[in-house]
């Protein structure tokens, strides 16, 4: 038991490494032409489409909040009684936004179903960017004191 924070934790790193860089989702327009970004390719394609305000809201809630989510548990798991006082305070408050991103790329998906334009798949990014997630609020139950 005393080796699942740091197992948890090495495997929500490497699932959100792996999130950020597969492909999210397939287009498939008129079935003939194909598209498979990635997180940091959807980020990048807004930065140089003129979007910055979007592309860097798209980095802090997917790439920044993760990361610093991840090293604030594993702060918090090495830390010893009395320490990290506010990491204690700050990571519910970033855990409320861990999901956005997941279901930002599901409504992508349904927007482009409905509309006929295109269809869309789910990618095994989006399953290892939410497996991230899910392994990051595991982590903090675990961590939670009882009480």
């Amino acid at each position: 038991m005393v080796l699942i924070v740091p197992v948890l934790l090495v495997l929500s790193a490497f699932c959100l490494a792996l999130g950020l860089v597969l492909p999210l989702v397939r287009f498939e327009k008129l079935y003939v032409f194909k598209e498979t970004p990635s997180l940091i390719d959807l980020m990048l394609s807004l930065w140089t489409g003129g979007n910055a305000g979007l592309a860097a809201l798209v980095a802090l809630f997917s790439i920044v909040f993760p990361a610093v989510k991840l090293v604030g548990i594993a702060v918090e798991a090495t830390a010893r009684d009395g320490e990290g006082a506010l990491l204690r305070r700050l990571l519910p408050l970033l855990s409320k936004w861990s999901m956005m991103d997941v279901m930002l790329v599901a409504l992508v998906i349904v927007a482009a179903k409905t509309s006929g334009m295109a269809t869309a798949f789910t990618q095994p990014g989006l399953w290892f960017y939410a497996a991230s997630a899910i392994l990051a609020g595991l982590l903090q139950m675990r961590l939670r004191p009882r009480g």
